[in-house]
């Protein structure tokens, strides 16, 4: 008996040490670079034990405004120290007199230190160049002045830039001949994700200091600079934004209390959006929240703003020549207790936007042709998307991560019911469409009817100014509405300001002239919430900007959508104007 024992205790031994060899070789040799459910790269791992190291920056592709200027990110030559020098008698007093610091400041932080950082905290002092260069030339261990990379927490148009997440959080992975590890960051959402293949980490670059076992450091091995192998990375994206009004224009959209909603800024000769704000504003650290939507490009109940397309169409049919409404009713004949207008032509129905006139010339049109609602919506681009897309290098892609396209009806039949129509013609019952596809419909009716894709991105370039690819203009698809009705639409459109009581009004007296619309939309009536809009375009004459402002699932008590229209139309003034006295805009 005691023989089985032992020889049992002895096999239980030698499957024992069997597996702890197997489980070695794993560890050793077969998974070093992607350990366990969670790809720990144990090689990387092994060197963090026997290094300190400050990441100066990730590698990541990194997002520009259209001049260059950096959007996400900021690039600060700084004082990066390590922590060792806690147990080194290192010449503070000289590093403080540079910098201008007290010296107790620079050694207390040091004591504080884990890792290496940068002096300052989250607001890192700013050194200049002869500051730089001083400190350097001290060559102390640990005691560095670098150029450093550093993410801001607030991020101009966030939503559109979008967000990342660790490959290893991906349940699918998008990478499978790519050798990425865990931590690597990939785009999830917005640009962050359509340009990801263009974004991902070549490397990180960063500085290296090998320590002894005590963290000390190990005297004889200079600090190393590690950066990409390949210099062309990381990427530069160019987006077709100008900070200086988007910065200006978040900050409007929130003194005007904008809880949902946003605006969207189009160059028209370019069909590039220079400025672009949704609210809720994103939750950096929940990719997922309500708030990483973009509004802008989700549909939405537009109202009385889509009653441009039905004057489009009955400008085509000649439906309301000569012919006058009664704007005391509501489009079901009864008498409007909120609006008495009473008879108005078609011009000053439009300016006032009387709903009994859009509901009457819809029908009427909608006698002759049940299809004309879809028809001009498409003509006027408010459904189907009005992003970029096309192929690079073989490879269909779209700019506009997750644009909505826009409806007029639920189900088709609907059309053969003129009180549906009619409930239609005014931009309620199913009809939906993105703020961004409003602002091109603005856009494409300045243009003279010629309809353009909206880019936010200009081009890829390789680190060292080299373009990558560049996006070309591109026309949509499909029949445009004519140059004359375009024309007249322009007309129709300046007229909402010019008329006194126009629901324009307001915006008569702007450095620049302004044309447009304004719409309500009931979107839940028992809450009785409402989508308020003003899309329009300016200077008149010489159309430069599309714009739309809109606050979504709003109340009654809120403000129209004019005085924050306004508000950036003179920020946009004053913006050209300083380029044109800088001599950088004609």
């Amino acid at each position: 008996m005691m023989k089985k024992r032992i020889a049992f205790l002895a096999c239980f031994i030698m499957l024992l040490l069997v597996l702890l060899a197997a489980r070695l070789v794993q560890i050793q040799l077969i998974s070093t670079e992607s350990f366990s459910a969670h790809h720990v790269n144990l090689i990387e791992a092994s060197v963090k034990q026997r290094t300190q190291t400050v990441t100066l920056d990730d590698g990541r592709g990194k997002f520009y405004d259209v001049k260059g200027v950096p959007l996400a990110h900021e690039e600060v030559p700084t004082l990066v120290l390590f922590p060792f020098l806690k147990k080194m008698d290192w010449p503070a007093d000289k590093v403080a007199g540079i910098i201008g610091r007290d010296e107790e400041a620079l050694k207390n932080a040091v004591q504080m230190a884990k890792e290496p950082f940068a002096f300052g905290g989250k607001k890192p002092i700013i050194l200049t160049d002869e500051q730089t260069a001083a400190i350097n030339s001290l060559k102390i261990p640990g005691v560095f002045a670098v150029k450093e990379k550093f993410n801001q927490n607030s991020i101009p148009a966030a939503q559109l830039i979008g967000s990342t997440v660790m490959y290893g959080s991906l349940k699918v992975p998008r990478y499978p001949d790519q050798k990425l590890s865990a931590e690597t960051r990939v785009g999830y959402r917005g640009l962050q994700r359509t340009f990801d293949e263009f974004l991902l980490s070549g490397g990180d670059s960063k500085l290296v200091y090998h320590v002894d076992a005590n963290g000390g450091p190990m005297f004889g091995v200079d600090v190393k600079y590690v950066e990409p192998a390949n210099p062309l990375y990381p990427v530069k994206v160019i987006t077709t934004l100008d900070k200086g009004l988007q910065d200006k224009a978040e900050k409007l959209v929130d003194e005007h209390g904008i809880k949902k909603g946003g605006i969207v800024l189009i160059d028209i000769a370019s069909s590039e959006i220079r400025a672009i704000v949704s609210r809720p504003s994103m939750e950096k650290r929940n990719p997922d929240a309500e708030g990483s939507v973009n509004l802008m490009f989700r549909q939405a109940a537009p109202g009385s703003v889509f009653k441009t397309v039905v004057a489009a169409a009955a400008i085509d049919y000649q439906a309301a020549k000569n012919k006058t409404f009664n704007c005391s009713l509501t489009i079901e004949g009864k008498k409007d207790k909120k609006h008495d207008y009473g008879p108005l032509n078609f011009e000053n129905s439009f300016a006032q936007s009387c709903n009994r006139a859009f509901a009457e010339l819809g029908q009427e049109i909608s006698a002759k042709n049940q299809d004309f609602l879809k028809q001009y919506a498409e003509k006027l681009n408010v459904i189907g998307g009005s992003g970029w897309k096309g192929n690079v290098y073989h490879t269909p892609i779209e700019q506009l991560d997750q644009e909505d396209k826009g409806k007029i009806w639920q189900d088709e039949k609907l059309k053969k019911d003129p009180r549906m129509v009619a409930k239609s013609s005014i931009g309620q019952q199913d009809v939906q469409a993105t703020p961004l596809a409003i602002a091109n419909m603005m856009a494409t009716i300045a243009r003279g009817g010629e309809k353009e894709m909206v880019k936010a991105v200009k081009k890829v370039e390789f680190n060292n100014g080299t373009s990558i690819v560049s996006f070309p203009d591109m026309k949509i698809s499909g029949k445009p509405i004519s140059p004359y009705t375009a024309l007249k639409l322009q007309q129709l459109l300046r007229g909402v300001v010019t008329s006194p009581k126009g629901t324009g009004a307001p915006l008569a007296d702007l450095p620049y002239e302004v044309a447009g619309k304004s719409g309500t939309a009931q979107t839940d009536i028992k809450r009785k919430r409402l989508n308020k809009w003003f899309a329009g375009y300016f200077p008149y004459k010489n159309p430069k900007y599309a714009l739309v402002a809109v606050s979504l699932d709003t109340d009654e008590k809120s403000e129209t959508m004019t005085p924050l229209f306004g508000d950036i139309v003179k920020e946009v003034y004053k913006e050209d104007q300083k380029q044109v006295n800088d001599g950088t805009k004609e």
